[in-house]
């Protein structure tokens, strides 16, 4: 993960909201993320914009893009020994010609990548006691019918890594579904796969993090089939698909912190607003404090430890 997001020029600027900037129109375009479709392939650009509770805010996050694209490749790249994913290119010359002239602006926050046929689940791998899980297993003793040790507390590790997929909505919020289920939607020999190569691939991330310095509490893969292979597609493990935690704020009594988003979403609480109504400006020390938590993120999962 060289590069970009080390550029002070980048984190400095003004944030890339959209293709739109550049006078071109994308294809397709999520809350971070916009697309344009060259055929065979695709060209993701990852913006800095950032969403809470859905709505995509006002304000961006310099470098934002940039630090997400890297991770990704970062991951497509040290996990292709175990599964194939949709990356194929993230040099200048993947540019297609009509966004050549916007090299400097790009630098850093676009992919080139096969088209695949997604498999519409999401396969989130926990490895620790969080977020919704946690409310799962307060209510029903484990998650998504996978039963766990009583006693738990929150941000407790699990005995092993557990599969606990989602469904993948078009609006809304993903909703848990059993194993069951999902060997009802996908067929059972591919819901027995998904979970063995999710569950893999979490593994080897968490050991590669864990001894620079972050615990990867859980997180979410999405994958599809590129010329009848499951490849991994989309992202991959970065803050936003992921909870990463320093290790040193993981422990019996500690709350850890997020490398992430997550002093927006304090900062939108304390103001009272919670997705209703037009979102308010961040001022600049939650932005700040934000992009702060990013290069962090980077820069400890990409940190040469001596062995």
């Amino acid at each position: 993960m060289k590069s970009a997001f080390h550029d002070p020029a980048i984190l400095s600027g003004s944030p890339f909201l959209g293709l739109e900037e550049l006078g071109v129109r994308p294809d397709s375009a999520g809350k971070v993320r916009e697309i344009l479709d060259l055929g065979e392939e695709l060209l993701i650009v990852t913006t800095d914009r950032l969403s809470a509770f859905d709505c995509v805010l006002p304000t961006g996050i310099p470098g934002r893009g940039v630090i997400l694209n890297g991770i990704s490749i970062f991951w497509f790249d040290r996990l292709a020994g175990h599964i194939p994913s949709h990356f194929v290119s993230a040099a200048p010359e993947a540019l297609p010609d009509r966004l050549r002239a916007h090299v400097p602006r790009l630098a850093g926050r676009f992919m080139r990548v096969r088209k695949a046929r997604r498999i519409p689940v999401e396969c989130v791998v926990r490895g620790y006691l969080a977020g919704g899980g946690y409310d799962a297993y307060r209510s029903e003793g484990g998650i998504c019918g996978i039963p766990l040790p009583p006693g738990l507390k929150p941000f407790d590790r699990l005995p092993e890594p557990i599969f606990t997929p989602t469904t993948k909505a078009e609006e809304g919020h993903d909703e848990p579904i059993a194993l069951d289920e999902l060997a009802a939607r996908v067929g059972s020999q591919l819901a027995r796969e998904l979970a063995r190569v999710s569950l893999l691939l979490y593994r080897e991330a968490a050991a590669h993090a864990e001894e620079r310095g972050i615990v990867i509490a859980d997180t979410k893969f999405e994958f599809g089939w590129i010329e009848d292979r499951l490849s991994l597609i989309d992202e991959a493990l970065t803050p936003d698909s992921s909870r990463f935690w320093p290790r040193e704020s993981v422990g019996p009594g500690l709350t850890p912190v997020s490398l992430d988003k997550q002093a927006v979403r304090d900062y939108l609480k304390s103001v009272g607003w919670s997705g209703s109504g037009p979102p308010p400006q961040l001022p600049a020390d939650v932005v700040a404090e934000t992009q702060r938590r990013y290069v962090r993120a980077a820069e400890l999962l990409s940190r040469e430890v001596s062995r």
